[in-house]
């Protein structure tokens, strides 16, 4: 008689393992996310690289952090500084990282810009891909300019087989393409399912602490933006970026979510052209092409992201409803910020704006829900209701307060310094902040302390 498979449920959110179906996941509390799947082999969790089942190798001891040899060459270069940025300022080598986004992003077109950037440097690189062809991939390489004989390729799914090259060929660097296209012999259960995707991370992760290849791997999402497979995947690597922006359109936006390295506050900006992914040197410029000159409703303000100062443009569009509800949309940023927003202008200010649609607009496709937009937020729903344009050199950024006080945001100073070297003359800001800044020269600063001093703005 065939073997009957053992079958569990595991939860498509975090990864919970469960013996029967519930409703809702008793982790993470989400609802409708258990998924059947074949139960691991228990004995094929001794079955690692080679290893004979039940055996587990020599025991480890602990030592302490001081015997521990630190490597002086603890990062190298991907050769785009934007990814180093967003990286914490290089590659970790020994580290897993893992690269989210929609189809047709550009996920696979700056990894293998990456690993030419990285083997025209001096190091091994090992592509692996389990969705091409060679031929597909030279056709691609070619509009790339990929043409080092330090990378390498091989297309192919088995783990078997790739961790057997890996540990053959030993590089510097290796890239899969994509994670749920791989599978292992020793589980019972189809490529792409959660339990492959979270037993072939394993192995690869463990695979990346011994030998000290770094990995970059490739994982698909869901309708909802996050990557496919269990939560466990991005608790497992040690940086999780996501690639963010509009497939139709040229910018790209590569944003850090999880980062044991570096911080999670930066962002990298990149164009695509026709041979591959650009970086964009001056974000701000890049975000503010094509502003409208004497447009109601269009403020500037900015953002931080890290380190980096960000210029925006804040659109508004105001008009009466024609419902007993009014309409709130937003694009870019939290909708729920912007429905508080115009209660605090209603109650403080006396505008009846319950009796008027919104829609807000952040320019240039960018997602942003720092508080110091608020005050670049009312004052573009103001500048629309009023039919009042803003000086096209001013900007403004604050935080607005249920009161209807104009709070301080940290980093104003260099705030300020980003809009004089974009040509900005004014600035609208908390009075808090102003006390302890320096003159900025070309800068005139405008404080203001509440809501009821904003009509002199206009």
């Amino acid at each position: 008689m065939a073997k009957k498979i053992r079958t569990v449920f595991f939860c498509s959110s975090c990864g919970h393992e469960s013996a029967k179906w519930v409703g809702q996941c008793p982790a993470c509390r989400e609802w409708n996310t258990m998924t059947e799947a074949p139960a691991p082999d228990k004995s094929a969790g001794a079955v690692f690289a080679g290893q004979t089942p039940g055996f587990r190798g020599p025991l480890r001891k602990p030592v302490p952090l001081s015997a521990v040899e630190e490597n002086a060459e603890e990062r190298f270069s991907t050769g785009f500084r934007e990814l180093d940025r967003v990286l914490g300022g290089g590659i970790v080598g020994g580290s897993m990282i893992l690269l989210g986004g929609d189809p047709g992003i550009g996920k696979s077109t700056i990894l293998l810009q990456t690993a030419q950037n990285a083997a025209a440097s001096g190091l091994d690189v090992l592509y692996i891909s389990g969705e091409e062809s060679l031929r597909q991939i030279k056709m691609r390489g070619r509009r790339l300019n990929v043409s080092s004989d330090r990378l390498r390729f091989l297309c192919e799914t088995d783990l078997d087989v790739i961790t057997q090259t890996l540990e053959e060929e030993k590089p510097r660097l290796a890239v899969i393409d994509s994670i749920q296209t791989m599978y292992s012999a020793r589980v019972q259960a189809s490529p792409g399912s959660i339990t492959q995707v979270r037993e072939t991370t394993g192995i690869l992760l463990r695979l990346a602490k011994e030998t000290g290849i770094t990995f970059f791997l490739i994982g698909h999402v869901t309708k909802e933006g996050n990557v496919a497979g269990p939560r466990v995947l991005e608790h497992m690597v040690d940086a999780v970026l996501y690639f963010e922006g509009d497939r139709y359109a040229s910018y790209r936006i590569l944003r850090s979510v999880k980062n044991r390295y570096g911080s999670t506050n930066e962002i990298g900006i990149f164009e695509m052209r026709g041979d591959g992914l650009s970086e964009v040197e001056n974000p701000s410029e890049f975000l503010l092409n094509g502003r409208p000159q004497d447009a109601p409703g269009s403020i500037v303000t900015c953002s931080m992201e890290g380190t980096r100062p960000l210029l925006l443009e804040i659109q508004a569009l105001v008009c009466r409803t024609s419902y007993g509800y009014p309409k709130r949309q937003t694009t870019g940023t939290d909708i729920n910020r912007v429905s508080l927003l115009m209660a605090v202008i209603e109650k403080r200010m006396g505008i009846p704006m319950s009796q008027f649609d919104a829609y807000i607009n952040l320019a240039g496709g960018i997602r942003q829900t720092e508080p110091a937009l608020d005050l670049g937020i009312v004052l573009a729903i103001l500048s629309s209701f009023r039919n009042a344009p803003v000086d096209e050199h001013r900007i403004v950024f604050g935080e607005v307060g249920l009161s209807g006080e104009i709070r301080a945001v940290p980093m104003a100073e260099a705030r300020v310094k980003e809009a004089a070297k974009m040509g900005f003359t004014s600035c609208v800001l908390p009075a808090a902040n102003i006390r302890r800044m320096q003159p900025v020269e070309g800068m005139r600063l405008i404080p203001i302390r509440s809501l009821a001093e904003i009509g002199d703005v206009f």
